[in-house]
């Protein structure tokens, strides 16, 4: 018996021990090496462009503060993580950083001194990215003025400020490789999926995540921001909640102008059209959407089974279609089909009959500008009606705009709109 309960406590002490020691030493591309480069600006050049399909900028700098200096607070449900410096500084940036140790980083998730890194910065996305790629935004980065800015210190909770439990998270969740291209696809569709799959890491907002952070098994079927207080709609096939109705030159404008005649983007989608997407070359945001269109319904549909009709559920939807008659049918119709780009139809709207309804709500209190782009420069903007409305009308008319038109959703609650007045507007 004892022999036994000694085996057992092995077993226990050992199998933790494995997993650490598996994800400390095991690194698969480590033996890639950099390829010769005989056009060095060419080079740059194209990493600078990498980066802004990667929209590095982005966290990596923050409002006001020197390009890729870092500093940019990144809330997640397990606490703060800051992001570091990017710069070629040698004190606080990656100064003494070569090439081989960037590539570790994007493609193992590792920092220069062989640290799990926490996957706010989503190397399980960049794993994909080819070495040549890798490459060229060291070289970019390496021409980025360099910032004397130390690096701030995580605040993370116990026990996720523990940085070596992230070997049992990788060991769940990240299996490093690059992006390997599908024989029978076309070459758009390779590249499209390499850009989705990759830089872009759409699936860091778009894949719902478990208690631990780990992507789900419903790739691209959509995803709470929690932090944000925003639902990053479907990307697949799924009837009413994804873009399978959508036209590939619809999704092409969405992704490049931010605005087409089947929606526009707001909120976090909106620093990510303007930052990066408008910048991409029309191939690339035609690969991109060339790929989105054939992505699969993943079954994971977050469209909500219609209200049980009652009175109550009468006199709200009442209360709504005066409140919209009032004010928004001047922009968005009588027949809900407003007048696009400028002004987004709301009948068959994917995003309005999803379940949380946070999108309608937090628009309808805080209103929004889609983004500045060059081919959206003057975008249209929604007013603010949260000091106009109570909560009980903000769900009077979210509710109705819900349930109109085709519209699947359901009746929203005041207390859900309670819930986000006054959330922080990002």
């Amino acid at each position: 018996m004892k022999r036994i309960l000694l085996l057992v406590i092995g077993i226990i002490l050992l199998v933790p021990a494995a997993i650490v020691g598996y994800e400390w030493v095991h690194e698969p591309g480590s033996e890639e090496t950099s390829m010769p480069v005989t056009d060095q600006p060419a080079q740059i050049a194209r990493g600078e462009y990498l980066a802004k399909a990667g929209n590095c900028m982005a966290c990596h700098t923050t409002r006001g503060g020197q390009a890729y200096a870092g500093g940019r607070a990144i809330d997640t449900p397990f606490g703060v993580i800051y992001s570091s410096n990017l710069t070629s500084d040698v004190e606080t940036g990656i100064g003494r950083w070569s090439a081989d140790d960037f590539w570790r980083a994007l493609h193992n998730g590792k920092s220069r001194d062989g640290s799990f890194l926490y996957p706010a910065f989503p190397y399980p996305d960049y794993t994909k990215v080819t070495r040549v790629d890798a490459d060229a935004l060291f070289a970019y980065i390496n021409t980025v003025p360099p910032a004397r800015q130390p690096n701030r210190p995580n605040e993370l909770r116990f026990p996720y400020n523990q940085r070596i439990l992230l070997a049992f998270w990788r060991w769940l969740y990240f299996t490093p490789g690059t992006y390997q291209p599908q024989a029978e696809q076309t070459a758009e569709w390779n590249r499209g999926a390499y850009l989705v799959q990759g830089l872009g890491h759409c699936s860091a907002c778009h894949t719902s995540r478990t208690s631990l952070g780990g992507a789900t098994d419903k790739e691209l079927a959509g995803g709470l921001i929690p932090q944000l207080g925003w639902y990053a709609a479907s990307l697949s096939a799924d009837a009413g909640t994804g873009l399978g109705e959508w036209e590939k030159e619809e999704i092409a404008a969405l992704l490049k102008t931010g605005v087409s005649t089947r929606g526009a983007v707001f909120g976090p989608m909106g620093e990510v059209v303007s930052g990066s997407l408008q910048h991409l070359a029309g191939e690339d945001i035609a690969a991109m959407a060339t790929y989105l269109k054939s992505f699969p319904a993943t079954g994971a549909s977050r469209r909500s089974e219609p209200a049980i009709e009652s009175a109550e559920t009468e006199a709200m939807l009442r209360q709504g279609a005066k409140l919209y008659e009032t004010h928004c049918v001047e922009c968005h119709r009588a027949d809900g089909k407003g007048i696009p780009p400028s002004y987004p139809p709301l009948a068959g709207n994917r995003s309005l009959a999803a379940n949380p309804a946070l999108n309608p709500i937090r628009m309808v209190l805080n209103g929004g500008y889609p983004p500045s782009t060059a081919g959206n420069p003057r975008p249209y903007g929604m007013p603010p009606f949260s000091a106009i409305l109570n909560d009980s009308e903000v769900a009077a008319v979210v509710s109705y705009i819900r349930m109109s038109w085709g519209n699947q959703g359901t009746l929203v609650a005041p207390m859900d709109v309670a819930r986000h007045r006054g959330a922080p507007i990002e």
